[in-house]
């Protein structure tokens, strides 16, 4: 047997430490100097009106550099929490680190060069990353496809099976709430109306059911007409609906789209024009229809139904779309307040006031677009001004999955069959991360609310909670059994809801 060696004593223990502290100090210490900063914005790729500023190299920390940026835009009241970007650095200065120890030092700028700081603004408020599963809920008795939270907050989420039923969960207690009994088939998707107040869920046979979310109850009979299984549904974003006539689009591996009065149960208009099954279907904010296709095209429809564009430029199939304004125009009127209007004309008056803030980049709506294909590749467009794709985003090196927009626009997130999360900048198409831990195909991500934080879920059984700051690995969250199809971040941040192939919905807390 090999001899151990003995544990360090006590003295040698402290003598370590008294040393290791003392290396500390020396490195600690920052040379008297200063450095030249220039404030760019991250969004415009502009300076504005800023001037550029001689920073003590002493002072220049992180939550200087913040308070300093809020004193200069006349914000010093009410203050907004910004990240740091050092030119061409895809990783933003952390919440404690200083110019000189993170760039001066190593070498990656002079000090006697001018520095220039992408700046983005953060979310006022901080979600914390899931670390443990508050519950395992059994009750499906097959695969669990889809799941989505009520958009009003985490404490009800929907989740579709392919034992035909939607069943909603009450998170709070971890106990199922009700079974949605009407379809005869899988249900392939389910999704919360943006006011919270129904749910649609679609099957395998075309058909979509209506239902209330406070009782669980079916509104109206079943809406038939698709002849093939339904491939995503999508909501009129809630400031454009008509009073107490909200409209439901879903699209089918028919080739259509259809869109639905949802509580009249009438069909208003079908979109037909691709030539092959549609993969997913978007309502933006402007009234615009987005629809993505196995024809290899994206086409643009107005809110009558008459096409606007086809966008051309995928190699393959598009398997997937998403919106920068998708999270604003999901939660319409509810937000991290948590304070909801009184009034309809106040709701609609907030949920377009959202959209617009989310959108408006120079004075203008921009409403991106992104688009994910089996030729690998992604590409980001803006609709509204141009048929030109923005960029081509290409790295992975098979099929892309599903993409989606951080709810501050600013970022986009990609998951491949090559077991990779990739990370891109929304703005202008630039890769940031490749986020790599899953061992299995990433099925699906979905943001935290302040756009700090990425969940992905994969067919290795487990979900990964990433920092978006520097793309690394937060938390590893194994439990399931088996592949995990269905993935929600709830839209307050407080929880995360998963279902896979075990049949279980598992939700996921901090």
């Amino acid at each position: 047997m090999a001899t151990l060696v003995p544990p360090p004593s006590k003295r040698v223990k402290r003598e370590q430490a008294e040393i290791a502290r003392q290396q500390q100090d020396i490195d600690s210490t920052i040379p008297d100097g200063t450095v030249r900063v220039r404030f760019v914005d991250q969004a415009t790729g502009e300076t504005g009106t800023l001037p550029v500023l001689t920073v003590p190299l002493s002072q220049a920390t992180t939550k200087n550099l913040e308070i300093l940026l809020n004193e200069l835009k006349d914000q010093g009241d009410d203050r907004i929490p910004y990240r740091f970007f050092p030119d061409g650095h895809a990783e933003a200065l952390g919440d404690k680190e200083d110019l000189y120890n993170a760039l001066v030092k190593p070498g990656k700028v002079s000090a006697e060069s001018e520095v220039v700081l992408q700046y983005a603004p953060q979310a006022v408020f901080r979600v914390k990353a899931v670390s443990r599963c508050s519950a395992a809920i059994s009750g499906h008795g097959e695969s669990i496809l889809a799941v989505q939270f009520s958009p009003s907050n985490s404490g009800r989420m929907a989740s579709g099976s392919g034992d035909k039923t939607v069943r909603i969960w009450d998170c709070d207690t971890g106990t199922p709430f009700s079974t949605l009994k009407g379809h005869s088939s899988w249900v392939l998707a389910v999704s919360y109306s943006p006011d919270g107040s129904m749910i649609a869920s679609g099957d395998e046979r075309g058909v979509v059911c209506i239902w209330d979310a406070a009782t669980g109850k079916a509104i109206g009979g079943p809406l038939k007409g698709h002849t093939k299984f339904i491939t995503s549904l999508s909501w009129e974003p809630y400031h454009l609906q008509e009073p107490n006539r909200p409209r439901l689009a879903s699209s089918s591996k028919d080739g259509t789209v259809r869109i639905w009065d949802a509580v009249g149960g009438k069909m208003d208009f079908s979109l037909s024009g691709h030539k092959s099954s549609i993969t997913c279907v978007k309502w933006g904010g402007t009234g615009n229809l987005y629809t993505a296709s196995h024809d290899k095209t994206i086409k643009v429809w107005n809110s009558a139904g008459s096409l606007l564009h086809t966008l051309t430029s995928h190699a393959h199939w598009v398997n997937h779309l998403a919106l920068s304004t998708d999270f604003v125009l999901r939660t319409a009127y509810h937000d991290h307040t948590r304070a909801v209007p009184v009034t309809a004309e106040e709701k609609t008056a907030k949920a377009k006031s959202r959209f617009e803030k989310a959108a408006t980049v120079n004075g203008q709506v921009v409403e991106r677009l992104a688009s994910a294909s089996e030729d690998c590749t992604l590409f980001l467009w803006t609709p509204l001004t141009s048929t030109k794709s923005v960029a081509r985003l290409t790295g992975h090196q098979k099929q892309v999955n599903h993409v989606t927009f951080s709810p501050d626009g600013t970022l986009l997130a990609s998951a491949g069959w090559d077991n990779h999360v990739k990370l891109w900048s929304a703005r202008d198409g630039k890769f940031l991360f490749s986020l790599r831990a899953h061992v299995g195909p990433v099925y699906m991500t979905s943001f935290s609310a302040d756009s700090r934080l990425l969940a992905s879920c994969s067919k290795d059984t487990t979900l990964k909670i990433w920092d978006l700051r520097t793309g690394k690995l937060k938390e590893d969250l194994p439990g399931h059994k088996d592949e995990v199809y269905a993935l929600d971040w709830s839209p307050d941040g407080d929880r995360v809801g998963s279902g896979g192939k075990d049949k279980q919905v598992r939700i996921w807390r901090n």
